[in-house]
């Protein structure tokens, strides 16, 4: 077994260095680039392996224009001009999918019937996929600008009108301009944010 961290690099380009981006250089991003993003968020640990998030990648000034309206006033510019903006949303009938993602145990029947339990593990192994996905894009080079500040039933009723699909949160993502980037903000030292016991 390897107890070898990843190179200061690797961790720099993920946590250390890596900025939430609000500006962005108009380069493209190639949909094959965002395939390999989700072949490696994909990856990330799941509730008995239940993926329910879902992605759902606008790149077309038709399809971003189709988002607006569901923005709060401050977040619109920074998404028009993204080059992807990314809806990170959670599947309600995710367990339909379980029989063959977790074969092992009939874990269908668990959900099957409880709408409080399947609404709470979607939304809770929807956003563990959300920052899965920050991760890869950040490792494969890309920058993102996750962000709320949107209304829910709009996005929902635009883009979900089955319902089976519901937003959990949005991400800009693209190559971002360091430039206008603000000075970075504090974080909360180890003794005011954890306990050991």
């Amino acid at each position: 077994m390897s107890t070898h961290a990843i190179s200061g690099e690797a961790l720099d380009r993920l946590f250390r260095q890596a900025r939430t981006h609000s500006a962005w250089r108009p380069d493209t991003v190639p949909v094959s680039l965002l395939k390999e993003v989700y072949e490696l968020a994909r990856m990330g640990p799941t509730s008995a392996n239940s993926q329910p998030a879902r992605f759902v990648f606008l790149t077309t000034p038709e399809a971003k224009a189709r988002l607006v309206p569901a923005l709060s006033p401050g977040n619109v510019e920074k998404t028009k001009t993204a080059p992807v903006n990314v809806i990170i949303a959670f599947d309600t009938e995710f367990h339909q999918q379980l029989p063959r993602l977790f074969p092992h145990a009939d874990m269908r029947a668990y959900f099957a019937g409880n709408p409080a339990l399947i609404q709470e593990t979607a939304f809770r192994n929807g956003s563990l996929q959300g920052a899965y996905f920050i991760l890869a894009a950040r490792a494969l080079g890309l920058d993102c600008g996750p962000m709320s500040g949107f209304d829910a039933a709009k996005l929902n009723a635009e883009f979900f009108p089955d319902g089976k699909w519901q937003v959990n949160f949005l991400c800009n993502l693209g190559y971002g301009d360091p430039a206008k980037l603000f000075p970075r903000n504090p974080r909360l030292d180890f003794d005011q944010a954890c306990l050991v016991l």
